[in-house]
């Protein structure tokens, strides 16, 4: 039976300050505070996507956390949304920055979310081999945005490129990535991004999107296939994405306790 990891993608937001973190505790100490007071052990970070990893970063974060605890990584967006510059130098940068997290043992895995444009082609899967050597023996799961990944082609070359699939709750809208819960590597992963569906395409802020409160009969409906995605993987991370003013939180620590409850 794999470990199942829950936390929330990101802790570093603003809007958490109140009903969150408390009013005066310094960004710096952000991060220590998940861990320590929130009990979380583990974080999905977001801020790779956007720029490559520095190694001085992460090895002060690694540093605020306890042993024990795994940072999951967005591949940064180079190497899945401008592909064209998807190098072997840029993976190399890429590998060079996460080294701190390795040597400490705080590494989970490496998230490639691709953008709905990312289609079920020959070409794409070409790329996704690309992706893999040039991650090494790092962990990988990717995220599909588009729909017509999901045949048993796809869950068939995922697991022999070892490559995990990444699971997603999201609005049920006409071409998205419906619930469906597949393991097809050593890491089973579950994205929980609000079921906003309103605002999922039509929003002025990007947070809108993820302004959502989970019930705990939505939650309820991923337990068995999160106990069933642990019978297949070595470990199960799952990451609340409705991050605005701390949903996330709330969203973590109910999937938690159900979770601990389905244990009888």
């Amino acid at each position: 039976m794999g470990t199942i990891h829950v936390g929330t993608s990101g802790f570093s937001y603003k809007d958490w300050v109140g009903p969150v973190y408390p009013p005066g505790l310094p960004e710096a100490e952000w991060l220590s505070y998940y861990a320590r007071e929130l009990g979380f052990r583990t974080c999905e970070l977001n801020f790779t996507y956007y720029r490559l990893p520095d190694p001085r970063t992460l090895e002060r974060m690694a540093a605020k956390v306890p042993e024990g605890f795994a940072f999951t990584l967005k591949a940064t967006n180079t190497l899945t949304h401008e592909r064209e510059q998807a190098t072997p130098e840029e993976f190399a940068r890429f590998l060079e920055g996460v080294q701190p997290l390795i040597a400490e043992g705080k590494l989970g895995c490496v998230l490639a979310q691709f953008p709905y444009s990312f289609q079920a082609t020959a070409g794409d899967r070409a790329f996704l081999r690309r992706l893999r050597e040039g991650m090494g023996d790092l962990p990988l799961v990717v995220e599909f945005r588009n729909a017509r990944w999901l045949t048993e082609a796809t869950f068939s070359f995922l697991r022999e490129q070892e490559i995990g699939f990444c699971c997603v709750d999201e609005p049920r809208l006409k071409g998205l990535i419906p619930p469906v819960a597949r393991a097809t590597g050593p890491v089973a992963y579950v994205r929980f991004h609000g079921r906003n569906a309103q605002k999922w395409w039509r929003h002025e802020e990007a947070w809108e999107r993820y302004d959502y409160t989970y019930s705990d009969a939505e939650l309820l409906e991923w337990v068995p296939k999160i106990r069933g995605l642990a019978e297949e993987a070595d470990v199960v991370y799952c990451f609340a994405n409705n991050h605005w003013q701390g949903q996330a939180v709330g969203t973590a620590r109910q999937l938690s306790l159900l979770l601990a409850q389905s244990q009888g």
